[in-house]
């Protein structure tokens, strides 16, 4: 499994991301976090990557449901990861599109993520 989610205190949630990142499970952590904010979560996502090698080739990434339906309830997003993911997931983040800050920070700058994602 490419994606393994936890979810910590002060509604945040780690997205634990390595190999290629699958559109099922991508779809399925949507599908969790939208029950979550259904029922008054405004989540803070940290997503981690880790040996990772890019998005699932010839999936529909292109579904926006849950951005235009949920998209607006997350407070923060940070992604953690090897500099040469960046551009590419910030876009995937939706940074520029989406009214919630996502913001990206280099492999070993982990503690200032959660510090900033918590802020």
């Amino acid at each position: 499994m490419s994606l393994q989610v936890e979810y910590e205190p002060a509604d945040v949630c780690v997205l634990h991301i390595s190999g290629t990142l699958k559109r099922s499970e991508f779809a399925a952590t949507q599908q969790d976090i939208a029950r979550k904010i259904d029922v008054g979560s405004k989540p803070r996502v940290l997503a981690i990557l880790n040996d990772f090698d890019g998005w699932e080739r010839g999936a529909d990434w292109n579904d926006l449901d849950f951005l235009i339906t949920h998209g607006g309830e997350i407070a923060r997003i940070a992604v953690v990861g090897d500099p040469r993911w960046e551009v590419k997931a910030l876009a995937f983040g939706g940074a520029g599109v989406r009214r919630t800050p996502v913001k990206f920070f280099p492999s070993g700058e982990l503690q200032q993520a959660r510090t900033w994602l918590t802020t």
